[in-house]
């Protein structure tokens, strides 16, 4: 193995997130072997984030102070980011999607799914902005922008009738709907669930029997709580309701959602899910990784997977007293402690 590259160190192995010391090798960026070695504490190895669910193109607005509903702030096709995204030139808005995706990368982001508004034009634009970024997008095209985009992204089955027609089209073309339900009440989640949607989006005020549906339809959902929490439509552990989504048997999956009001940063993300929602920080960092299984390879540390992870110097702040490094990694660490990583983009 020439062109073998090997990393030391505590790392979060496989699926069940094992804290091990470990040699990973790499090869062709691949995961070739996983190696048991004597214990180590001068780096940790994790693997990569996938950010579930984004709106990356909204950087362009960025913490612009605005107030209103969350109708008059989100809502297709006039609400007050629909009117500056028209209105901004197309190099500004590919500068801002460049550096956004430069700044998720720079935070452990090895990948996200991003619902692209601004039709084919729209999706051309962020194909643009990847153009030799380091990392995987998988793209949710809307108001035509699908056809050339990785998938369908529907805002609300309450934009109307016309839902279906665009739910069909992208089921003809063989491409995943996903679509944003239950986000300021619960009573689009029962139509947005007709449509057997490949991802649903929020689900922050989702009752117990549409959790309980969700889950025995194996429907994923992607949830964004700092967003909700920004936005006015949650203030306390029980929206979205995620420890009775988890204890329903639901797949949950991190995302941070609108750019404009919230840094897609999953460090970030991780440590205010800890802290509101108390569960595991097995759970959340889980969360935050397997979203990556939904449209691309996995970005779990596992021999045979593509080599998507990071690697920590927790010398360079107190986390080597840590006893816990996943639960450090969830409630305390930042980017600016990330001193390499090692990305796999082109594996689907």
């Amino acid at each position: 193995m020439s062109d073998a590259v090997s990393f030391r160190g505590r790392a979060l192995v496989g699926r069940e997130l094992e804290e091990r010391c470990v040699e990973i090798t790499v090869e062709a960026g691949t995961v070739r072997a996983i190696e048991e070695v004597a214990a180590q504490n001068d780096c940790w190895i994790l693997p990569c984030f996938f950010n579930a669910h984004t709106h990356i193109a909204d950087t362009i607005a960025m913490d612009m102070p605005v107030a209103g509903s969350l109708a008059e702030l989100v809502a297709p096709p006039d609400g007050l980011k629909h009117r500056l995204l028209r209105a901004a030139p197309q190099d500004d808005l590919v500068r801002a999607m460049q550096s956004t995706v430069a700044s998720m990368v720079q935070a452990g982001t090895a990948g996200f799914a991003d619902f692209r508004e601004g039709g084919v034009e729209g999706v051309h634009a962020l194909r643009q902005a990847l153009e030799g970024a380091p990392c995987r997008a998988i793209i949710f095209g809307r108001e035509g922008g699908e056809t050339v985009a990785d998938g369908l992204g529907i805002s609300s089955v309450r934009e109307g009738v016309h839902v279906e027609a665009a739910v069909e089209r992208a089921r003809a073309l063989g491409l995943p709907v996903a679509i944003h339900a239950g986000e300021k009440d619960p009573h689009d989640i029962d139509a947005a669930l007709a449509l057997e949607p490949d991802l649903i989006i929020h689900c922050t005020h989702a009752d117990d029997r549409q959790l309980r549906r969700i889950a025995e339809m194996g429907i994923p959902i992607a949830v964004c709580p700092r967003s909700n929490w920004t936005l006015g439509i949650a203030a306390g552990a029980y929206h979205p309701p995620l420890a009775r989504m988890l204890a329903r048997g639901c797949r949950v999956v991190l995302g941070t959602d609108n750019a404009m009001f919230v840094q897609p940063d999953m460090f970030r993300e991780m440590a205010f899910t800890s802290l509101v929602y108390r569960i595991s920080a097995n759970e959340i960092m889980t969360m935050a990784v397997s979203g990556s299984e939904l449209f691309c390879a996995p970005f779990f540390i596992e021999e045979g997977c593509p080599a998507n992870f990071f690697l920590l110097d927790p010398m360079r702040n107190n986390y080597h007293f840590s006893h816990d490094v996943c639960t450090t990694v969830v409630k305390r660490v930042n980017s600016c402690n990330i001193i390499r990583t090692i990305l796999n983009p082109a594996t689907k």
